[in-house]
C-alpha cells in the first residue's frame, strides 16, 4: 500500500494551480456549484502589506544596530498601516502594536497583525454539514461530483449539476495563503461548521499525511434559522496585495473570468471589495463590437451524427470604398474530412462526431483605422479598449478556459501567420472574439488539471483544427477576395494614357492663352507668378502620372510572374515527391543487391530500379513545358499526346495509389494552337486535387476504386475531366476558383492549383468551370469543363 508524506498536498498545490487568477477561479467555482443565489463576494481585508511587514523586519535589524529607541520604530510600524483596512481590523492591529514594549515584541505584534489580514470568499449556497467537511471538503480527488456529472451526461442532461468535478478546488486556498478557515452550513444545521488548516504543518519533512490532524468542529449559531452557505476565509497571505494589484486583476482578469458577450445582467454575479470599497468589473460595450471592420460567426453542428461547419463573414470597413459584404460558408463532412484530417490524418474521423456541436464569432479590428465611437470615447479610449478585450476566448457554460486568449496566448498560431504574410495580417491583438462549449455537449472537451488549457485530445484537435480553419483560411481569404474586386481592380492603362493626354492639352491651351492675355504693370508680377505655379503643377503632375503608369505596368508584370512562378513552385513540390519516392525506392534495390548475389535478382532489382529512374524522367520531361519561357510560348501541339505523355509520366503514381485513369479520345485528333505548358499547368492542377481527394475516399473504403475520366471533344476544343472522389460542395463551386481557397488539411493547403489553372485557361482565352450537374447519389460535384475558343483549332 502506498504511503503519502504530508508535503506531497503541498507540492499537489502548487503544481495544479497555476495562477492568482486560476486560484480565485476555483473558489468562485465552487460557490456556483454550491448554487448560490446571488453570487460571490470577494473580500481583501488588507491591515498590512506583506511588503511592508518585510522591510519592517529588515528595519528592525538597522534601528537595533544603531541604538534607535524602539518607540520610533513602533511609530513607524504603525504609520505601515493601511488606513482604509476595516475599522476593528485597524484597531486590533493599532492595538498590538501599541502594547509593544521592544522591538521583539513590535515585530511579533507585525505578525500577528499581518495575520489579521484575510481574503474570503463567501456564498449563499448549499454550504455544507459536518459530515460534509470530513467525507468530501477533506478528501483530495473526491469522486462525489464527478459521480453526479457522470449521471447526468448519460441521461442526456442538457446541463451538469457542477462546473468542476476534480474535487482539488480547495487546494486553490493554499497558494493564496498559508491559513485556511472554512465557515459553513446547510440549512437544517442550528450553527456554523468550522474546520481551520494551517498549510504550514504539511512542510514537515518527516510527517505523513495522516499525522497532521484536521478536524471539522461546530461554531457558533447561523446568522438566521434557514442560512446556507459558506465562506473561505485565508490568512497568511503568501504574496502582496494591494488595491492597484487588485484593481488590474478587476480588470482585466476577473472581467474576462466569465463570458463578456453576455448581457451584464445575465452575466454570472462576482463582487470584489477592497477594504469594503467595492470595486466594479467592467464589461464589453456592444458599440465596440459593432464598430469592428469585419467580423465571422458560426457553429459547428451535428446533426444525425453528420457534422458540419457553418459561418457567416462579414466585411464592414476594410479600409477602402466598398459595400458591406457577406458570404455564407458552408462546410460538410466530406469537406471537413479533408481539411481537417486528410488521407493519413493522426486525428480518428469519429472525432469530428465525438467533439461535439459549438459556436463562435470573432470581430476583426483594423486598429489604425479605430476613431472616436459615440458611448465609448476619443480614439486612444477606443483603441484601449479594443486592446482590453482583444483575444479569441474559449468559455464552458459562460466560465473561461484557460489560457486561450490571454496576452501570452497564441492558441490559433495568428502572429505566427501574420510573421509570413504582407498586406491584412490577422494577428490576435486586432480580434474580439468567444467560442462557447458545454459540458453536456462537449464531453471529450476536458481542462487540464493545472487549467492551462484542454487535455491533448483528438477532439481538442478538432476544436482546434476547426478555429484555425474559420479564422485563416475563411476569413482572410474572404478579406482578400473583397480587397481584389474593389480595391485592386485591374486599371486599363491605354484609357489612363488617353485621360492624362487630354489633361496635360488641357492644361497647356490654358498656360497658352494666360500668356496672350494683356496685364497691367501691377499685375504682371502676380501674371508671371501664377504661370510659373501652373506650370509647376504641370510638370509635378505629368511626372506623377508617369510614375503611376510605370508602376502599374510593374504591378501587372509582378503579378504574371507570381501566376508562372507559384504554378512553376507546385509542379516542382510534386517532382520532388517522385525524386524522393525513387530514391528511396532505388536505395531498398540496392541494399537487396548487396545482401544478395543472385544473378535473377539483381537483373530484377536493376530493372526496379530502371523503372523508376524512368519514371522520373517523365516528371521532369511534363515539367519541361512549365518552365516560364516554355509557358509564354504558343505552338501548335496535339491534346491527344499531351494527355499520353500526361499519363506516362503518372503511370506510376496512378499504380501504387491504385488509380485507374482512362482517356476517352475522338476519332480524330485535336491539334491547337495555344501555350502548350499552360494547358499543362490545368491538367496537372486537376490531377494533383484528384490525388489528394481519391486518397482521401480510399482509405476509408476498402471496396472503393479509384478513377479519373478524361474525355477530349472538339468544335469547340473541349476536355472535361472527372473523377469519382467525395466531390465539391455546389456552394462551394465558385470559391474553388478564388486564390488561397483550399479544403485540404493544414500540410497540403495553398489554395493556388484552381486558381492559376483558371488564369491559365483565360490566358488563352478560354474557360474553365465546374459542371453544376451533379451526381445523383452525392449532390456533388465532379466534373470539370475546359474549353478553348474555335480559333486555336487547327485543322
Amino acid at each position: 500500500m502506498f504511503k503519502i508524506t504530508a508535503r506531497t498536498v503541498l507540492e499537489l498545490g502548487a503544481e495544479l494551480i497555476s495562477s492568482d487568477i486560476i486560484a480565485f477561479y476555483e473558489l468562485i467555482k465552487n460557490g456556483f456549484d454550491a448554487k448560490t443565489n446571488n453570487g460571490i463576494e470577494i473580500r481583501f481585508n488588507i491591515v498590512l502589506r506583506r511588503n511592508s511587514l518585510l522591510a519592517l523586519r529588515s528595519k528592525s535589524q538597522q534601528s537595533i544596530k544603531s541604538g534607535e529607541e524602539f518607540t520610533s520604530f513602533r511609530d513607524a510600524a504603525i504609520s505601515e498601516l493601511t488606513t482604509d483596512a476595516p475599522e476593528d481590523l485597524l484597531l486590533q492591529a493599532r492595538a498590538l502594536i501599541e502594547a509593544a514594549t521592544s522591538h521583539e515584541e513590535v515585530l511579533s505584534a507585525l505578525q500577528k497583525a499581518y495575520d489579521l489580514s484575510t481574503i474570503e470568499v463567501s456564498d449563499t449556497g448549499s454550504g455544507m454539514s459536518q459530515s460534509d467537511l470530513s467525507n468530501n471538503f477533506l478528501v483530495i480527488g473526491t469522486p462525489s461530483r464527478k459521480r453526479e456529472v457522470d449521471e447526468a451526461l448519460a441521461q442526456g442532461a442538457t446541463s451538469t449539476p457542477y462546473l468542476g468535478e476534480k474535487g482539488i478546488g480547495r487546494l486553490s486556498a493554499m497558494r493564496l495563503g498559508e491559513k485556511l478557515r472554512v465557515e459553513t452550513a446547510r440549512s437544517s444545521d442550528t450553527n456554523i461548521n468550522i474546520l481551520d488548516i494551517d498549510w504550514r504543518a504539511f512542510a514537515d519533512l518527516d510527517a505523513m499525511l495522516e499525522d497532521i490532524a484536521v478536524e471539522p468542529k461546530i461554531g457558533h449559531a447561523k446568522p438566521t434559522v434557514n442560512w446556507s452557505g459558506t465562506t473561505i476565509i485565508i490568512g497568511a497571505l503568501a504574496e502582496d496585495w494591494t488595491e492597484q494589484r487588485v484593481s488590474r486583476m478587476v480588470e482585466y482578469d476577473f472581467a474576462r473570468l466569465t463570458d463578456p458577450f453576455l448581457d451584464q445582467k445575465n452575466r454570472p454575479r462576482i463582487a470584489i471589495k477592497w477594504n469594503n470599497k467595492r470595486l466594479t468589473i467592467p464589461w464589453m460595450s456592444q458599440d465596440l463590437l459593432s464598430h469592428a471592420h469585419a467580423r465571422v460567426k458560426g457553429t459547428y453542428e451535428i446533426s444525425k451524427g453528420v457534422p458540419a461547419l457553418k459561418c457567416t463573414l462579414e466585411a464592414l470597413d476594410l479600409g477602402f470604398d466598398h459595400p458591406k459584404e457577406v458570404d455564407e460558408a458552408l462546410v460538410t463532412a466530406p469537406d471537413l474530412l479533408g481539411a481537417l484530417i486528410g488521407p493519413y490524418g493522426e486525428i480518428p474521423d469519429s472525432a469530428l462526431v465525438t467533439v461535439g456541436p459549438f459556436s463562435f464569432e470573432a470581430h476583426w479590428y483594423n486598429r489604425r483605422r479605430l476613431g472616436r465611437i459615440e458611448g465609448i470615447g476619443e480614439m486612444r479610449t477606443v483603441r484601449d479598449l479594443q486592446e482590453k478585450w482583444s483575444g479569441i476566448l474559449l468559455f464552458r457554460q459562460g466560465f473561461r478556459v484557460f489560457p486561450y486568449g490571454d496576452d501570452e496566448d497564441d492558441w490559433l498560431a495568428l502572429d505566427r501567420k501574420a510573421l509570413r504574410r504582407s498586406g491584412y495580417t490577422l494577428n490576435k491583438t486586432q480580434f474580439i472574439g468567444r467560442v462557447n462549449i458545454s459540458r453536456t455537449d462537449n464531453p471529450n472537451l476536458v481542462d487540464q488539471t493545472n487549467r492551462e488549457g484542454l487535455r491533448e485530445t483528438p477532439e481538442q484537435q478538432v476544436l482546434l483544427g476547426i478555429m484555425q480553419y474559420v479564422v485563416q483560411d475563411l476569413m482572410f481569404p474572404f478579406m482578400r477576395n473583397v480587397e481584389k474586386q474593389y480595391k485592386a481592380q485591374k486599371v486599363d492603362l491605354s484609357n489612363a494614357k488617353t485621360e492624362v493626354a487630354k489633361l496635360e492639352s488641357r492644361a497647356n491651351t490654358a498656360l497658352k492663352r494666360l500668356r496672350s492675355m494683356p496685364a497691367s504693370d501691377d499685375v504682371k508680377n502676380d501674371k508671371r507668378e501664377a504661370i510659373e505655379e501652373l506650370e509647376q503643377t504641370l510638370f509635378e503632375f505629368s511626372e506623377f502620372a508617369q510614375n503611376a503608369r510605370q508602376r502599374i505596368e510593374e504591378v501587372e508584370q509582378e503579378s504574371r510572374q507570381m501566376i508562372e512562378m507559384a504554378g512553376v513552385g507546385l509542379m516542382v513540390e510534386v517532382v520532388a515527391h517522385e525524386l524522393a519516392r525513387a530514391a528511396e525506392n532505388a536505395l531498398e534495390n540496392l541494399e537487396i543487391l548487396r545482401k544478395k548475389d543472385v544473378t535473377g535478382e539483381v537483373r530484377s532489382s536493376l530493372e526496379a530500379l530502371r523503372s523508376e529512374m524512368k519514371s522520373l524522367t517523365k516528371r521532369v520531361r511534363v515539367l519541361d513545358p512549365l518552365s516560364v519561357s516554355g509557358r509564354q510560348r504558343v505552338e501548335v501541339f496535339s491534346l491527344r499526346e499531351l494527355l499520353a505523355d500526361t499519363e506516362a509520366a503518372h503511370e506510376a503514381q496512378f499504380s501504387r495509389e491504385g488509380i485507374k485513369f482512362k482517356v476517352d479520345n475522338p476519332r480524330n485528333d485535336i491539334k491547337i494552337k495555344a501555350v502548350k505548358g499552360m494547358v499543362v499547368q490545368i491538367v496537372e492542377n486537376l490531377i494533383s486535387n484528384s490525388m489528394y481527394w481519391l486518397s482521401n475516399r480510399s482509405v476509408r473504403e476498402s471496396s472503393f476504386v479509384p478513377t479519373i475520366k478524361i474525355s477530349l471533344h472538339d468544335h469547340p476544343p473541349t476536355l472535361i475531366y472527372e473523377d469519382n472522389g467525395p466531390g465539391i460542395a455546389p456552394e462551394n463551386a465558385d470559391k474553388i476558383f478564388k486564390v488561397f481557397f483550399s479544403l485540404k488539411e493544414k500540410s497540403k493547403r495553398r489554395g493556388l492549383g484552381l486558381f492559376i489553372a483558371r488564369e491559365c485557361a483565360e490566358h488563352n482565352g478560354g474557360t474553365l468551370i465546374l459542371d453544376e450537374e451533379s451526381v445523383s447519389t452525392t449532390g456533388r460535384l465532379n466534373k470539370f469543363v475546359f474549353e478553348l475558343p474555335e480559333s486555336v483549332s487547327i485543322r
